[in-house]
């Protein structure tokens, strides 16, 4: 399965290792690792597949750099090198996953020559050609590393002879310079003279072959020469586990059911007799767009067409049908891509497209059958993006009778696309959120011409925001539920970045019991027990980086009746933490503690029309009063540009509110690698702008990073804005929320005094604040 090189698509990636049992990583024997390999590598690595390498481009060390042989080998071991330094940096990693030459796990490419070759399959022509008595293996695992061939001895050695000019690195010695003379020959050699070496090399070629070009004929005798790419079969065959082999692992990282229920036995053992279970991880449109087929791989069963089967969605859980439907399966193929191969039915272990299933499908699935107990029903894990959608756009139809079409197109775009979103302002704005720019692009044309075919309004591209505390508290801020017969203390505080990793990664679940989670935090965030075990909820989702705990005093508050509201107090806080006060964006890395609840004796008078809101608000209040500042999102920049350009990629960076982070030549090439973090809502056109000022002569990979506080207070009525003229340091705050305020149809006023009701209270909260 083929993936984008994108920096932007990295959810196709995501998606593809969810049904994948191994990776084959391509990368540019000049370039070498960027940063896009970089997160492929941590994606497959998290989902504990092994990894296989390709070096592609090899005929650029050749053609374009001019390399000597042996500075080619160096190069290549670099490469190679890169990626296990990779590797070696992402946790839960061990010797087995290294890559290496010797090892059969790499591979040497030039896919527009159109040749791969594995070091057995370069030692298997040897062997074949001169009847060796060694096997391909044995003599592969000598033409890689510190091993030397003496040409006069006839023999392989670990270092170089005394006389040091006899020895040559066996590589390059039986790879590298037959490879080279081939190239020399070709480029540089008239048609007699060549179609000698070319006879004595097994080649044979039509008298109409030799006048062609020079990079035709190239190629025609490279693929003549090396064949059918049997090294790269080979080493996917030998180093990529087969979905049996695979199941077992890949069922107890997935799987959210019991490991020792019927349903995962067989999910283990792969077993195409057991329960069926079909993990969708994407969703492809048919020509006409009208129903989208569903692209799954099948943990055990067999699925056949006209089978009904459940469909469970991403939310469901035990006990809990809401997000639950039934659906008969009309079409089965095997999907090639361009095209498909109509099946009556797949089993186990075998990638499936099915048609008739799709109706309840939002993003990914599980599929079961019908026979299965709705005790034992679980699901495969969603997909974990690693990317957070954060380039937002406004889209409106020209003529407003279309807007039905436009709202059935966005239903498509979000089951199309794994990391896109679509929501409604209360402005009425329609708007999509994607990754970056040309994400967003190619949303924008499949929503133009396949899901709506209207014509559409496209507002200029903005950035999500986020919104957090910068302190404590100062006040013990309390509100009264509707009825006033309830009331809940909260203070708000800011928590660790790393905290919000780790929930964000899944490292910790807020299902856990109290006493697991007590120990996470202790162990590894130095928290004190208690405040571990005290964890509610996280917000706004599952794994969102906000914190709800309980840190009432038993002498203080009936624990019982606060136990019996706890839910209508969590969904107070999901909502108050998935709109903020600020400018309705979601908060992150707050925490927000109950120090106190003054509960109703009648349960008719504490129900959830009276606590969710009277949460929400607390929550609200105790947030304004923990110094509130507004997060944007940063985006990280790999540049690679040519030594001259240098200087003008500075500048380009530094005019958008960048800052280098690491500038240095690149290893066996004339590029400079640079690398930057640029905010986000700055980087409209970065490349654009990059190419001109360097005159196309450098590229750029841009994608989204990590949240960081905007400077200046958004709260400060002070700063004075001035219309039609930038924004800057200070005053960045400000202008950001009260835009983005305006633009969702708020009010500029952000006043705490709505947010509490008793006036006492909203006296001292006034008198502190000034």
């Amino acid at each position: 399965m083929d993936t984008p090189g994108h920096a932007n698509f990295i959810d196709e990636v995501t998606a593809a290792l969810r049904l994948a049992d191994g990776v084959v990583v391509v990368v540019d024997a000049v370039e070498g690792v960027m940063s896009g390999t970089e997160r492929v590598i941590r994606a497959a690595v998290r989902e504990g597949l092994g990894i296989t390498l390709v070096i592609n481009k090899v005929d650029r060390l050749i053609l374009e750099l001019k390399l000597p042989p042996e500075d080619a080998y160096i190069k290549l071991k670099h490469t190679v090198e890169e990626v296990n330094n990779t590797i070696a940096t992402c946790p839960h990693t061990d010797a087995s996953m290294r890559v290496s030459p010797e090892l059969g796990n790499v591979c040497f490419a030039s896919a527009s020559f159109g040749w791969c070759f594995s070091l057995e399959s370069f030692a298997a022509r040897y062997v074949d050609t001169w009847q060796m008595p060694v096997a391909p293996k044995e003599l592969a695992r000598r033409l890689w590393g510190d091993v030397y061939y003496h040409a006069e001895r006839r023999t392989f050695m670990r270092r170089r002879a005394p006389d040091g000019k006899q020895a040559v690195r066996s590589f390059v010695h039986f790879v590298l310079e037959p490879l080279y003379k081939i190239f020399a020959q070709v480029v540089g050699e008239d048609e007699p003279q060549l179609r000698t070496t070319l006879n004595a090399l097994g080649i044979r070629l039509r008298k109409a072959d030799y006048a062609m070009n020079a990079r035709d004929l190239l190629r025609r005798v490279l693929c003549h020469f090396f064949g059918p790419p049997t090294g790269l079969v080979d080493m996917c065959v030998a180093h990529i586990k087969s979905p049996a082999a695979n199941a077992r692992a890949k069922t107890e990282h997935l799987y959210t059911g019991q490991m020792d229920g019927a349903t995962a036995v067989a999910m283990r053992t792969c077993d195409a007799d057991g329960p069926l279970v079909v993990s969708v991880a994407k969703q492809y449109p048919s020509s006409d767009a009208s129903q989208f087929y569903v692209l799954g791989r099948i943990f055990s069963g067999h699925i056949s067409v006209g089978q009904k089967v459940r469909v469970l969605g991403e939310a469901y859980a035990p006990g809990d049908d809401e997000d639950m439907a039934l659906a008969t399966v009309s079409d089965a193929w095997v999907y090639c891509s361009r095209y498909r191969i109509p099946v009556s039915g797949l089993g186990a272990g075998s990638w499936v497209l099915l048609s008739g299933v799709d109706a309840s499908i939002a993003k990914t699935a599980t599929i079961v059958d019908t026979s299965v107990a709705e005790a034992e029903l679980a699901i495969v894990r969603p997909l974990q993006l690693p990317a957070d959608a954060v380039v937002k756009i406004a889209v409106e139809p020209v003529a407003p009778t279309e807007l039905p079409k436009l709202l059935s197109g966005l239903r498509k775009i979000g089951k199309s696309y794994p990391l896109a979103h679509t929501r409604v302002e209360e402005s009425g704005e329609h708007i999509l959120l994607g990754t970056g720019e040309l994400y967003l692009d190619c949303i924008m044309h499949d929503l133009r011409t396949m899901y709506a075919e209207i014509d559409i309004k496209v507002a200029d591209p903005v950035v999500a925001f986020r919104e957090t505390t910068s302190e404590t508290s100062a006040i013990r801020v309390f509100g009264d539920s509707p009825n006033g017969k309830n009331r809940l203390t909260i203070i708000a505080e800011p928590i660790d970045p790393g905290i919000c990793e780790d929930i964000e990664s899944g490292k910790v679940q807020a299902d856990w019991p109290a006493r697991q989670m007590g120990q996470f935090f202790e162990a590894n965030h130095g928290w004190d027990i208690l405040a571990g075990r005290s964890i509610w909820a996280f917000g706004p989702t599952v794994s969102g980086p906000n914190i709800l705990s309980d840190d009432t005093l038993p002498a203080e508050t009936d624990r019982a009746r606060l136990r019996m509201v706890r839910d209508s107090i969590k969904q107070g806080f999901v909502w108050a933490t998935r709109e903020g006060p600020l400018c309705d964006e979601p908060m992150r890395s707050t925490r927000f503690r109950i120090l106190n609840a003054d509960l109703a004796e009648s349960a008719m008078h504490r129900g959830g029309g009276q606590l969710i809101p009277a949460a929400r608000r607390v929550c609200y209040s105790s947030f304004l009063t923990a110094s509130p500042r507004l997060m944007e999102p940063i985006s990280f920049v790999e540049i690679q540009a040519p030594r001259d350009c240098v200087s003008n990629v500075y500048t380009v960076i530094g005019r958008r509110r960048g800052h280098v982070t690491h500038d240095a030549p690149k290893p066996g090439s004339p590029m400079y690698t640079i690398h930057a973090l640029v905010p986000t809502i700055d980087a409209s056109g970065f490349e654009t702008d990059l190419r001109t000022f360097t005159h196309g002569q450098a590229f750029c990979q841009l994608y989204f990073d990590h949240w960081q506080a905007v400077p200046g207070d958004p709260l400060d009525r002070e700063v004075v804005l001035r219309p039609l003229e930038p924004s800057a340091g200070q005053q960045l705050a400000r202008d950001f929320m009260l835009k983005t305020r305006r633009r969702k149809g708020l009010s500029d006023d952000v006043s705490i005094d709505k947010f509490i009701d008793d006036p006492t209270l909203r006296d001292v909260v006034r008198e502190f604040q000034q």
